[in-house]
C-alpha cells in the first residue's frame, strides 16, 4: 500500500506518466491495483425493473431487446449482470423431456395470409364462470389477427368471427387446426370452400404438428392468463384483447429478429414495393 500511494504521489506532485513514476521509484507497476471504474447503472435499473414489473414473464432477451430499443444498453452482458442482482430471475417449471421420434416437419409459410393456425385455450373467472378464448396466428408474421373470448364458442361463432377479421387482414389461403367439433363439423369446412380456403388438419395426438398456435398459446397462458384474476367474462374479454394488442405492436418476437409482428410486417411491406418498383423500372428501360 506505501509504494502505491508513493507512485500517486509522484503522478500528481510532478504530472508524471504511471510508467515513467515507477521507474523513477523503482516499483513494478503490478502494484498499483486495478481501480474499478463501473457506469452509473441507477436508472438502467430503475426502467428494467419497471418494465419486469409490468411484464411478469419476459426474461432478460426479451428486456434486453427493448432497453436496446430506448438506447439504455448495447451489451448484452450488462443487461445480464443487473438483472441477476435485481432478483428478476423467473422461476420455471421443468418440464418432462419427450421422447425422440421422427416427423415430417410443417409446411413453412412464405407470405403473410398463406397459413393461419388456430386453437382453443380454457380458463376461468373468479366468479366460476368458464371462459374460451379461440387463438388465431399468422403463421409467417407470427402476427395475432385477433381473439375471440366468449363462454362458448360453437363453430358459426367461429367463422362469424373469421368473417368479421377478413374485413381488416383479408382471408388466409389455408388454415391449421386440430379434430375439434369447431372445425370439423359441415358447416364450417361449408364455409371454408365457399371462401376457397384450404384445411390443414393435424394428427390425433400430436399438438406438435400445429406447433406456431402452441407456442402462442403458451404465451397467452403465461403472460396473461395466469397474470390476472378475471372478475366476469367482460373483465376477461378487455384485458386478453389488450394483451393483444401488446403483443402486436410491442413484445419483442425472438424469431422475427426480436422485432415486434407490426414491425415486421411493415418491414415486408416495404421490401415488397421496392421490389415492385424495381421491376416497373427494368419493364420501363427494357
Amino acid at each position: 500500500m506505501a509504494k502505491r500511494a508513493a507512485v500517486i504521489h509522484v503522478v500528481s506532485s510532478f504530472g508524471l506518466s504511471e510508467r515513467k513514476a515507477c521507474r523513477l521509484l523503482n516499483v513494478s507497476r503490478s502494484t498499483k491495483r486495478y481501480q474499478e471504474n463501473r457506469k452509473d447503472d441507477h436508472s438502467l435499473r430503475k426502467r428494467m425493473k419497471a418494465l419486469a414489473n409490468r411484464h411478469k414473464r419476459y426474461g432478460s432477451p426479451r428486456l434486453h431487446a427493448l432497453l436496446k430499443k430506448e438506447g439504455l444498453v448495447k451489451n448484452h452482458k450488462r443487461t445480464e449482470r443487473i438483472y441477476a442482482e435485481e432478483g428478476l430471475t423467473i422461476r420455471r417449471k421443468r418440464k418432462k423431456k419427450p421422447g425422440i421420434f421422427l416427423r415430417a416437419p410443417l409446411p413453412e409459410a412464405t407470405t403473410p395470409n398463406e397459413t393461419w393456425s388456430m386453437d382453443f385455450v380454457h380458463d376461468s373467472c373468479t366468479n366460476g364462470s368458464r371462459i374460451r378464448v379461440l387463438t388465431i396466428v399468422d403463421d409467417f408474421t407470427r402476427e395475432c389477427p385477433g381473439l375471440l373470448t366468449q363462454s362458448s364458442i360453437p363453430g358459426h361463432r367461429v367463422t362469424a368471427f373469421l368473417d368479421q377479421r377478413a374485413i381488416i387482414h383479408g382471408y388466409p389461403g389455408s388454415i391449421r387446426v386440430d379434430h375439434g367439433p369447431e372445425f370439423t363439423g359441415r358447416q364450417f369446412q361449408q364455409w371454408a370452400e365457399q371462401r376457397r380456403m384450404h384445411i390443414q388438419y393435424t394428427r390425433p395426438g400430436k399438438p406438435m404438428d400445429n406447433a406456431f398456435i402452441e407456442s402462442f398459446n403458451g404465451k397467452l397462458r403465461d403472460e396473461c392468463l395466469k397474470e390476472h384474476w378475471f372478475l366476469n367474462l367482460k373483465h376477461a374479454q378487455n384485458e386478453i384483447e389488450q394483451w393483444r394488442i401488446e403483443y402486436n405492436e410491442e413484445r419483442p418476437h425472438r424469431s422475427l429478429g426480436n422485432r415486434t409482428p407490426y414491425e415486421f410486417v411493415k418491414e415486408h411491406q416495404t421490401m415488397l414495393q421496392e421490389q415492385r418498383l424495381n421491376l416497373n423500372l427494368v419493364h420501363i428501360s427494357g
